[in-house]
């Protein structure tokens, strides 16, 4: 597929944006704005200062939760995949968001646990804003005194697990239940500790939010 030229930022480089506005409110954004700027510096930690969302309040993150390999970044492409493509490394516990111009934007993530990680070719089939959560059967299975309580769903909001924002991966039409999220639990970041999902710090999931339509492809490589 042949992407259309992109707006250039004032660095030149090629900026991904949304489809169509229409399509992001549809899908629940609560923003209509053009995304982000792309960051210039790996240490401008102002961009997880604390934010009002959506009614909800995302706080700060930490210095001591915020490791300098993890804050969001340009970097030159290691992918090998084309401009619009989400690539998520678990070993080295990076998502990828390929630009133009051989470079793309990395964000630190959270991946899941030994034996619960998915790997594979998928789609963002939707996405939301501030998302309900409700636990899968088998994490209930395995956790049920901590998952049991929320079997009918938790409405979204600041203690909701999956954060301020929630891409859903699907294949061949079908929700595989892995979702890209973001995290009331920042300290996780860069650490297998989910129960498969790829999380992300709210700040960072709420810029790709704005970035990526959905349909884009999603590569999650072997952990």
């Amino acid at each position: 597929m042949r992407f259309p030229s992109m707006p250039r930022d004032r660095h030149g480089l090629a900026r991904l944006m949304p489809l169509a506005i229409l399509s992001l409110a549809l899908a629940g954004c609560v923003t209509t704005q053009q995304p982000p700027p792309l960051p210039t510096a790996p240490a401008a930690l102002p961009r997880y200062g604390a934010l009002t969302d959506g009614g909800f309040t995302v706080p700060a993150v930490a210095p001591g939760d915020l490791a300098e390999r993890n804050v969001r970044q340009l970097v030159d492409n290691p992918t090998g995949q084309p401009p619009g493509t989400l690539v998520v490394d678990p070993k080295q516990r990076f998502l990828y968001l390929v630009l133009e111009n051989g470079k793309a934007l990395r964000y630190g993530v959270g991946v899941g646990r030994e034996g619960l990680e998915f790997a594979g070719t998928a789609q963002v089939g939707h996405k939301r804003a501030w998302p309900r959560w409700t636990p899968t059967r088998d994490m209930i299975a395995r956790e049920p005194d901590k998952y049991q309580k929320w079997a009918k769903g938790m409405a979204g909001g600041e203690e909701n697990p999956l954060g301020a924002r929630a891409l859903y991966l699907f294949q061949n039409g079908q929700d595989t239940l892995y979702r890209i999220h973001g995290t009331n639990e920042p300290w996780s970041i860069g650490e297998a500790v989910s129960s498969g999902c790829i999380r992300m710090m709210n700040q960072d999931v709420i810029d790709l939010y704005q970035r990526v339509p959905d349909g884009a492809k999603v590569v999650v490589l072997p952990g």
